[in-house]
């Protein structure tokens, strides 16, 4: 089956009857994943690449239809290196460095993205969810074939759910009806909705903003440029207080409609009414098609705790924002990056399960951060008084002219990766260098040669040495630490430097399996180096 509005593969993995269905007794499985979408299709790849079992359970047969996440960005697109499908996303996704800010009929202003130089991926690529899904399961198809102990089973809906001291057990609803099994932990990557989620009975805390924003797809050959168009107040007919518009590959348009909270949903997604407000924005002779629409109302929270016993929450299941700045499908695939490699370790022994709290803790940051970022862009785009209008208002106005207030105008501040700033995992932060690359930041890439500086971290712990010695590898309580060691030499741009040496003359780095920095040192110490290590693990 094909969905001719995308023209992607939707059925990727349709229902199979499996032998669990009959078996006398429920199978127990190392780790199940439940939710098939971008987060739990992450994780499970990372997973099973590593050698740890994963049965993914999805209600659905493939992946989604609609854009809904639409813009990914520069770590979400290195997360995706690692996991295979990097160029694949690059080459299909549009990217885009220039965004404009209207007023009205008036620019504001307009900012530049442009890639910082030495990087391999851009900062943004525009791409619909479906593809980055469909690339996710190829890869998974790929690992499979190499042997990675990993298996999806469509239209397996978990319907019961029951915590135990040393597993969970479910009950999964199939078109040939039920069956059980068991996992020793549970990941819900299950969505905003989650019914794992709503099984423990755990709530989400934070805000429901009250508007409506209609999404249209629209497929036509446009001259709008490859740019992010965003209007405070617009005026053309029936686009409420603020309206946006992207480009996406495969000649579909995003087109976002703030309407109100007091609407009537099914009128306003009646075609001739989303046409109308199309014909509106995009004047007359434009000709187009209509291949989706969507209402959606968003909330800014999350619950209390990332991890309940065995059972442990990722993407939307966990936290919500507003789609304004990209925070929502990026943050849950870091989830997923943060989750895998902790896991792993935890099901080999070679962690305490208390590590696995770490992941609540510094997720719980990231998403505090989306949060708090996702809130402020909201407050401006829909103020909630008449002097807050004023503002925000006069915010725009001064913007135009004077480039100090432009920092001040929020259409939704782009994502960023999270720094696990002054967390329990992180050792000391021992060199003079740059803040870029301080303990608990993700490490930035940086030219070498023909290759690049991630491309070579991998998925253990590494200790990254420039200028100085090591030994090629440390093995403190079973987890090694392979040693990269870089000269200036490799470093033939001079990124490098400025990025991991700063003022520093040498340097060396304790690199987490994330790519996170766990600790930085201007020399090599074998001590310092193992107690960082166990930290790291969760051990001390």
């Amino acid at each position: 089956m094909v969905d001719a509005r995308y023209d992607i593969a939707f059925r990727l993995y349709p229902y199979e009857r499996v032998g669990a269905q009959d078996a006398d007794a429920p199978v127990r499985h190392p780790v199940v994943v439940v939710g098939g979408g971008p987060v739990g299709m992450a994780l499970a790849l990372d997973l099973g690449r590593r050698g740890t079992p994963v049965l993914v359970l999805d209600d659905h047969d493939g992946v989604g239809q609609g854009s809904r996440a639409i813009c990914f960005a520069r770590r979400t697109l290195e997360i995706a290196d690692r996991l295979g499908c990097g160029d694949a996303l690059v080459e299909k996704g549009v990217q885009w460095d220039v965004g404009r800010v209207f007023h009205g009929e008036d620019e504001v202003f307009t900012f530049n993205l442009s890639p910082e130089g030495g990087m391999r991926r851009p900062a943004f690529i525009n791409l619909q969810q479906p593809h980055f899904e469909k690339y996710l399961v190829e890869q998974v198809r790929a690992a499979q074939a190499e042997g990675a102990p990993i298996e999806i089973r469509g239209r397996n809906r978990v319907s019961t759910l029951t915590r135990k001291d040393d597993h969970v057990a479910l009950g999964v609803e199939t078109p040939d009806g039920p069956y059980t099994l068991e996992a020793d932990w549970l990941v819900a990557c299950d969505g905003a909705r989650s019914p794992v989620r709503g099984m423990l009975d755990l709530d989400f805390a934070g805000r429901m903003f009250e508007d409506n924003f209609l999404i249209a797809d629209v497929r036509m050959k446009a001259k709008f440029p490859t740019e992010r168009w965003f209007w405070f107040e617009p005026t053309f007919k029936g686009s409420g207080q603020s309206a946006l518009l992207h480009k996406q590959p495969d000649d579909i348009w995003r087109i976002d409609f703030q309407l109100g909270w007091n609407i009537d949903r099914d009128k306003e997604t009646k075609p001739e009414n989303v046409r109308a407000r199309v014909d509106a924005m995009l004047g007359e002779g434009v000709d187009y098609e209509v291949v989706w629409t969507s209402i959606y109302t968003f909330h800014c929270r999350r619950i209390a705790d990332f991890r309940a016993g065995r059972v442990l929450f990722a993407g939307d299941a966990a936290h919500q924002v507003s789609p304004f700045g990209a925070r929502g499908a990026n943050s849950g695939v870091q989830d997923a990056d943060n989750l895998a490699w902790k896991l792993d370790l935890v099901l080999r022994g070679r962690a305490p399960e208390t590590l696995l709290d770490s992941y609540s803790e510094e997720r719980i940051h990231g998403a505090d951060e989306n949060i708090m970022n996702s809130t402020r862009a909201t407050d401006f785009l829909t103020p909630k008084s008449e002097i807050s209008r004023i503002f925000r208002n006069a915010v725009l106005t001064l913007a135009r002219r004077h480039p100090f207030a432009r920092p001040l105008v929020n259409s939704g501040r782009l994502s960023v990766p999270c720094v696990y700033d002054g967390l329990s995992l992180n050792g000391p932060d021992a060199l003079d260098g740059p803040a870029a690359t301080r303990v608990g930041a993700p490490c930035p890439d940086a030219p070498l040669g023909d290759a690049f500086l991630l491309d070579r971290l991998g998925g253990g712990f590494t200790i990254l040495t420039i200028g100085t010695n090591a030994p090629d590898e440390v093995v403190e309580d079973g987890i090694a630490a392979r040693r990269l060691d870089l000269s200036l030499h490799d470093d033939t741009t001079g990124y490098l430097a400025a990025r991991y040496l700063g003022r520093a003359p040498a340097a060396v780095y304790l690199i987490r399996p994330d790519q996170h920095v766990a600790a930085r040192w201007p020399a090599f110490d074998e001590r310092a180096m193992r107690a960082a290590l166990r930290r790291a693990t969760g051990k001390e």
